[in-house]
């Protein structure tokens, strides 16, 4: 928790203090959250003394790991370090950070089953796994998250390749329809039917793949919940189709706000923008209270307990306002961390983008004597060619292969109407919000 709502607070409140659309005078504004972010990352360090190299889950941020700490762990406590570990090492130019949570994310990722599944929970000083049933929901979650976007952040195949296989064996084992259902790693059969509030973030990332149909499928069961309860509650039943008889509470989760936003930039529905004013109106009415927005006790009496997570702030309200307004993301292209820090997406973080230049959307690139065009996201290259510019102007490089939508704003009823994208040189094809993408769909 500690490493993606404090050090990912840092960071990114660091990045956005000296970005050149938000910089603060050197006068206001001197590294001091970097500085912190720099001392938090030196005692993050002390937790990865096991003998596995995996880290403790808690640790004493002045002493380390205590004596007799425990050493069970989450699959995401130890596969969620990767992203603000590895900027902590970018902006310092110190590599341990990185070192220590790539090595923490790979020794994770050797103790996969054969079937490319993992558990829930793990000794960090045996390296054995203590439960074996899974799911996405909690203790996964972020840990395949992190894979995705750590690609898409530092453009290492590794992670890429990692999440490939992950995201097939969950799409194998754990989908049913537009459910997720809990599995036994080891053999792939089913152990728990529920539905559980985290794992609203799915279709989310699902967007960043580009399954959108799958994607929209789960999304639409997430929000019938939601519109039945009023909000979606901790766990629910889907074999008996009935509340979890303990975990009825609702701790103003942002889930759903999270793969509303994401499936909006996708599609730019209007459907997910009516989303959004419903559970922005759910929220006002259920929640609001005098100091804020209360957590839910009880779904079925919506009785209140006077508790805000921090993520209502750094997620629910910043997903909601995106949604809306996305203005902030107009510029620069954004990855956000699980705790909804955004981190830019920049050629000099990235392995494969050349550093001379930072693609300012995926379609062309204004570079100078640039021969090829690389795109973040796919880093699949395409023949260019060089148009005219006009005269003392950076030639524009547009992919050779690019055919143009039928339609300026890329609406479509079928897919002859969109062309090939000029990034990847693949087949765009029509959505079912009736847009022009890159989607595709996993049975």
């Amino acid at each position: 928790m500690c490493n993606i709502r404090v050090l990912g607070g840092l960071l990114s409140a660091h990045i956005l203090a000296t970005d050149s659309k938000n910089r603060l005078t050197p006068r206001a504004y001197n590294n001091q959250l970097l500085n912190l972010a720099e001392d938090l990352g030196q005692r993050f360090l002390h937790a990865f003394d096991s003998p596995t190299g995996l880290p403790y889950a808690w640790i004493n941020l002045k002493y380390g790991v205590m004596e007799k700490e425990t050493s069970e762990t989450s699959t995401s406590g130890c596969g969620s370090l990767i992203l603000e570990m590895g900027i902590l090492s970018r902006l310092t130019g110190d590599t341990r950070y990185e070192a220590a949570a790539l090595r923490a994310l790979r020794k994770l990722w050797n103790m996969r089953s054969s079937l490319n599944l993992f558990g829930t929970t793990l000794d960090v000083t045996t390296g054995e796994w203590i439960e074996y049933s899974s799911g996405i929901g909690a203790g996964v979650d972020s840990f395949y998250e992190y894979l995705m976007k750590a690609y898409i952040l530092f453009g290492n195949d590794q992670f890429w390749n990692m999440f490939h296989s992950a995201y097939v064996a969950v799409q194998k084992y754990f989908r049913h329809g537009p459910w997720y259902h809990e599995a036994d790693m080891r053999t792939g059969k089913a152990t728990y039917w529920q539905l559980t509030s985290l794992q609203a973030f799915w279709p989310g990332l699902q967007i960043l793949v580009g399954d959108v149909a799958s994607a929209n499928l789960s999304h639409r069961e997430f929000f019938h919940v939601w519109e039945r309860f009023g909000v979606i509650p901790e766990r629910y039943l889907l074999d008996r189709g009935v509340l979890h008889p303990t975990e009825k509470y609702y701790p103003l989760r942002p889930e759903l706000a999270e793969s509303t936003f994401y499936l909006y930039q996708a599609t730019k529905d209007p459907w997910y923008m009516e989303v959004g004013e419903t559970i922005v109106n759910s929220l006002n009415y259920y929640t609001k209270v005098d100091g804020g927005f209360a957590s839910i006790r009880d779904v079925t009496t919506m009785q209140l307990e006077d508790h805000q997570h921090s993520f209502f702030l750094s997620e629910m309200c910043k997903y909601l306002y995106l949604l809306f307004d996305d203005t902030f993301l107009a510029e620069q292209s954004y990855i956000f961390t699980t705790e909804g820090h955004p981190f830019p997406i920049r050629s000099a973080w990235h392995e494969k983008l050349p550093n001379t230049y930072i693609p300012s959307n995926w379609t062309s690139v204004k570079a100078e004597n640039q021969a090829s065009h690389v795109s973040a996201l796919t880093l699949q290259v395409c023949p260019a060619i060089e148009t005219s510019t006009r005269e003392n102007s950076a030639p524009v490089v547009e992919s050779a292969c690019h055919v143009p939508d039928i339609h300026d704003y890329h609406r479509c009823k079928r897919d002859e109407d969109c062309g090939v994208d000029s990034t990847s040189c693949r087949q765009r094809t029509c959505s079912m919000a009736g847009y022009c993408g890159l989607w595709f769909f996993i049975p």
